[in-house]
């Protein structure tokens, strides 16, 4: 099966040569890390099955945020938290969407315009639900920012997850009617007026287009729905995914790159091929900034609000006459995972010697020399 890794350890050079004067140090590095993913670049160590004495030599992955073959548990356990946060009440799924003539602005200044997307979205949805006619009280908002679509082209939105109900000053839950969380219509024109009164101030030297007063920007909000932790797995598959898995990648040969997409129009699964510097190209513009977070809470999920939000938790589960499941037990104590021997699968596998990573490169460095000495 061809990889991420294979197309980037193939490729990735050449990109660099071409390209490398213009590339931020974190695609270098993002690069630079899948090329070295679980090899010997990375260390590893050698465990020994406590009965049979079996003997496994494993590499290290790079756990780089944008590699695909990292993060699997990290998700498992980011649900796992999320789903401890849940309130026992139907959920809306919210999607806000920048229209196209930002979308050069914005990648090419995603560190100030993605932090400035993600707060206006929940403003201005928080703003909207504080209306008594609408909802009247302070939402729990779970805000996951996504940038790619299937094809990888690029186009930044935001996903909440909020619940079908806020909290007013008093202390008291609203639930929202039926199928109805805030206006969309009015929610667009406000998160419009907001992400572009932000975006000046963060770039004033910036001329944005005028073009995108005269049109709607797309908000989206589904119907809420009662099995809130399907809306809250779809998310997680955002939190440690990139835009491309190593399943849908097809084939590389004779420098280009094929891979499998779904149709959001159709439906239909398609193919398409690319050049080798045109799809990671597609790939790059993906890798956030160095220190960027995706993944934000606002009104009752914000940390300075997370013990009112327990105490909703218990008011709507006794209201409603649901259990909540407390998962703070169900972790492990000493964050170690434990392997049964895949031999005689009775034993435990123990680490037994450890053989150390490699120092990394200057940031300089080609693909080639940073793989190396990473």
């Amino acid at each position: 099966m061809i990889e991420l890794a294979d197309i980037v350890a193939k490729y990735g050079g050449d990109y660099l040569n071409a390209f490398g004067g213009r590339m931020l140090p974190s695609h270098k590095r993002a690069l630079a890390d899948i090329a070295a993913c679980r090899t010997e670049t990375m260390g590893g160590h050698l465990a020994e099955c406590e009965v049979c004495g079996h003997q496994h030599y494993s590499y290290h992955s790079c756990k780089n945020r944008n590699c695909p073959k990292c993060h699997t548990s990290d998700t498992k356990r980011w649900l796992e938290k999320r789903e401890a946060e849940l309130l026992p009440v139907r959920y809306f799924h919210v999607v806000l969407t920048l229209p196209q003539e930002l979308r050069d602005i914005v990648r090419s200044n995603q560190n100030k315009l993605y932090s400035v997307l993600i707060q206006a979205a929940a403003e201005m949805l928080m703003k909207l639900a504080s209306d008594p006619k609408h909802v009247g009280g302070k939402l729990s908002i779970l805000s996951v920012l996504h940038t790619w679509t299937r094809a990888m082209e690029f186009h930044p939105h935001v996903h909440m997850l909020v619940p079908a109900g806020g909290l007013d000053a008093d202390g008291n839950w609203h639930t929202t009617r039926k199928k109805w969380l805030v206006p969309v219509r009015a929610l667009s024109q406000l998160f419009r007026a907001r992400f572009m009164k932000l975006a000046k101030k963060s770039l004033p030297e910036v001329t944005f287009p005028q073009k995108v007063w005269s049109k709607d920007w797309v908000v989206y909000c589904k119907p809420p729905l009662t099995n809130s932790k399907k809306v809250l797995r779809y998310l997680g598959r955002y939190v440690h995914r990139i835009a491309i898995a190593n399943s849908r990648i097809e084939s590389m040969d004779n420098g280009n790159v094929t891979f499998r997409y779904q149709e959001s129009a159709t439906g239909k699964l398609k193919r398409m091929t690319l050049t080798s510097s045109e799809f990671l190209r597609r790939y790059l513009q993906h890798v956030l900034p160095q220190g960027f977070h995706k993944v934000r809470y606002y009104g009752l999920l914000s940390p300075a609000n997370r013990l009112t939000l327990k105490r909703v938790q218990l008011l709507l589960a006794e209201k409603n006459n649901k259990k909540i499941v407390d998962h703070s037990e169900a972790e492990s104590t000493d964050g170690i995972v434990k392997h049964l021997c895949p031999c005689c699968s009775e034993g435990i596998m123990v680490v037994i010697y450890s053989l150390p990573r490699r120092s990394r490169s200057p940031p300089n460095a080609t693909l080639s020399q940073v793989a190396k000495t990473y």
